[in-house]
């Protein structure tokens, strides 16, 4: 049986190993930059034996489905969107009080695109790219949404975005319209805003294994047998996305490196069951993603929404969470989308700082201020380590 995958080749390794040929330092020490290469190939099982011998290919996988991680209602009041002029979520990360802004720093939002005639993104340099065919621009909204909260400006006298200061941001449409796309819409959206330069990559959506199980036996497939092969699927992916990691990390030696965030998901149901926690989805779950948890406001504290995945490196508002609407205006949102952009502003605001001072400017070091700063003072005290990670993140 022949199904499409996704084949990430690294084009500046050595595609011999010959004894006068260039091949790869002893200890395995690169001596060229990584330059990743995605392609989608029919494969069936020979296919993938072959490529197995390859040198240059790094991982295959079937192309899976991935969707948007859709907002979630949540019924107990938690006080109002805006206080003083500005978000709760604004305030709550520590963006309020920090004398950064992202000047000089690129951010990628990877969603359903962005309405660039929005107010919110007046005077900023957006580069599109659509990945999905139905051009530039967001008829969904999600996308706008989640690019007000990290860069968005000032709307209608209220501050929505974390890194105000950013200059330029690189949208890349890999959800349609309908908020729906593919992995491999994905995985070339990411290569195309690491190759951008983007210092910050956000991903608010996930790998859509449910569906896949869904439309394999809809085919016609037996259930386990469509199970079975969903989740081999997914396990190549998870896989291909920590290979993908590996080589954008492995820039970082020649001056190109990227930190990436990415939303847990909002498959737990604790207003349900307190027991029912879904742990952290993919791309989230990916080696060297940073996976954000969502937080409401409670009379205690700072406390895990019922919705949000369980073991998150990091945790941000994603309650009550006002931003850009599409078409004009605000609107008010919830999940894990929605703390994921707190979370990617925030780095923004880091790798500002970071480009500053005599520190390597790389990604693991941004992401190690991000989880070194990360606060749980204004954390309820019944709320378990495990769900929200580090903590509440915090600017510089």
């Amino acid at each position: 049986m022949r199904q499409k995958c996704s084949v990430l080749r690294d084009l500046g390794a050595p595609s011999t190993t010959g004894p006068f040929d260039l091949g790869s330092p002893p200890g395995g020490a690169r001596s060229l930059a990584a330059e990743p290469d995605i392609e989608v190939v029919d494969m069936d099982k020979h296919d993938l034996e072959e490529a197995v011998h390859d040198p240059r290919v790094r991982a295959v996988a079937p192309v899976m489905p991935t969707r948007l991680i859709a907002p979630v209602p949540y019924g107990d009041e938690t006080g109002p969107a805006t206080e003083d002029g500005h978000t709760w979520g604004v305030a709550a990360v520590g963006a309020l009080d920090s004398s950064f802004t992202g000047a000089g720093v690129s951010v990628a939002v990877l969603d359903t695109g962005v309405d660039a005639d929005h107010p919110a993104f007046a005077g900023l340099d957006l580069l599109q790219r659509d990945f999905t065919g139905d051009g530039d621009g967001d008829r969904q909204g999600h996308g706008t949404h989640t690019a007000g909260t990290v860069f968005g400006r000032d709307v209608e006298g209220t501050r929505i975005g974390v890194a105000p200061g950013v200059e330029r941001g690189i949208i890349a449409k890999v959800l349609d319209d309908q908020g729906s796309g593919d992995s491999d819409m994905l995985l070339k959206g990411v290569q195309w805003a690491a190759d951008e330069g983007a210092h910050v990559v956000s991903m608010s959506l996930g790998y859509d294994f449910p569906g896949l199980v869904e439309r394999l036996v809809a085919q016609g497939w037996p259930a386990d047998l469509a199970t079975s092969s969903a989740l081999e699927a997914y396990r190549a992916n998870l896989r291909l996305f920590d290979a993908l990691m590996d080589l954008l990390r492995a820039r970082s030696a020649f001056g190109q490196d990227t930190i990436v965030v990415a939303a847990a998901g909002n498959e737990s149901r604790r207003d349900v069951d307190p027991d029912y926690e879904i742990g952290v989805s993919l791309p989230a779950a990916a080696e060297g993603v940073v996976s954000v948890g969502a937080l409401a406001r409670s009379g205690q504290g700072l406390a895990i929404a019922p919705f949000s995945n369980t073991f998150p490196q990091i945790s941000a508002p994603g309650v009550d969470v006002l931003s850009a609407r599409a078409g004009g205006g605000l609107v008010s949102l919830n999940g894990t989308s929605m703390a994921c952009p707190h979370v990617a502003g925030v780095a923004a605001l880091w790798w500002e700082r970071v480009l500053a001072e005599p520190v390597p400017h790389t990604a693991a070091t941004v992401t190690a201020r991000l989880i070194a700063h990360a606060d749980t003072g204004a954390i309820a005290p019944d709320v378990d380590t495990a769900d929200r990670g580090v903590g509440v993140v915090r600017a510089p």
